[in-house]
């Protein structure tokens, strides 16, 4: 192998967090990467170039998006291969979150090289912060996949999460997205919708899908959305397993567990949990029948 190849010192990819909306969000961390590294790899240079001449950066910039994602990032691996050190951005908030940065980081591992995440805004956990809905357990969906089929299998599946879900959305899509989760979910399910996250005239609006489809089918909204949107309650979960049974009798739901080889006591034991009653109430239904 030429020696000169052997002695090139491989470059790194730094993911840069940038602002979602208001331009003093941003780190000096992110501004000093920005500034020292040899290439920024942006999602719209055009959008980017704004954010640059603000901070007065002078830096290179290429552009790298979703329909280039995958040739794009064998060329820029190649480029860190190569020494050069490359920052990138996303429009707004932090790369690699529903955005085409995943598959430059995943190409980067692949090669060998070092990836490092300069921390800064994100729209789902800035909306989640805001939203006054349990922050502890949450699942982010994005933007619900446009492809018909996957859309509904994705829809079915947000019917059983008890997790607070995230969920992105255009304003132009805000409505028939609104009722496709209405009707998945129930039309007084607690939300919470952020518009304009950061800001002169970010709004966080707490409602139902019922109240926020009364709003917006006579206005259509300014700005990127981020419906936050409450999971179902595990006690809810627990009254429809328990409805569920009532379609048997009670010597139905026990021929379920004697059959498996439980003694009587044990079944209805079983019996009694599934149905939410006592034991003593499972014994007297069974001797009136």
């Amino acid at each position: 192998m030429n020696k000169e190849a052997d002695d090139i010192k491989v470059g790194k990819l730094y993911l840069c967090a940038t602002p979602i909306g208001n331009l003093e969000d941003i780190t000096f961390r992110v501004l000093n990467t920005l500034k020292e590294v040899d290439l920024i790899a942006a999602e719209d240079t055009r959008h980017t170039i704004k954010l640059l001449n603000h901070f007065d950066i002078r830096t290179p910039m290429t552009s790298y998006h979703e329909y280039n994602k995958v040739d794009k990032a064998r060329q820029l691996v190649d480029k860190l291969c190569h020494g050069v050190n490359i920052a990138l951005v996303t429009d707004a908030g932090t790369p690699g979150i529903s955005d085409p940065g995943e598959e430059l980081v995943w190409q980067c591992y692949e090669a060998g090289i070092e990836v490092t995440s300069l921390p800064g805004p994100a729209a789902c956990v800035t909306a989640l912060t805001l939203s006054g809905l349990p922050t502890r357990r949450f699942c982010f969906e994005a933007f619900l996949p446009a492809e018909k089929r996957e859309r509904l299998w994705i829809l079915e599946e947000l019917k059983k999460e008890t997790r607070t879900i995230i969920v992105y959305e255009a304003p132009h899509h805000l409505v028939r997205t609104l009722k496709e989760l209405e009707e998945a979910l129930g039309k007084d399910r607690n939300i919470t919708i952020c518009r304009e996250l950061t800001k002169k005239y970010e709004e966080v609006y707490r409602t139902t899908f019922r109240l926020a489809l009364e709003r917006y089918e006579k206005e259509t909204p300014k700005g990127e959305c981020v419906i936050v949107i409450d999971g179902k309650k595990i006690a809810d979960m627990q009254k429809e397993k328990q409805r569920s049974w009532e379609d048997l009798c009670i010597e139905e739901h026990m021929e379920i567990y004697l059959k498996q080889g439980m003694e009587k006591k044990e079944a209805m034991k079983m019996v009694s949990r599934d149905r939410g009653i006592s034991k003593r109430e499972i014994y007297r239904l069974l001797m009136t029948h």
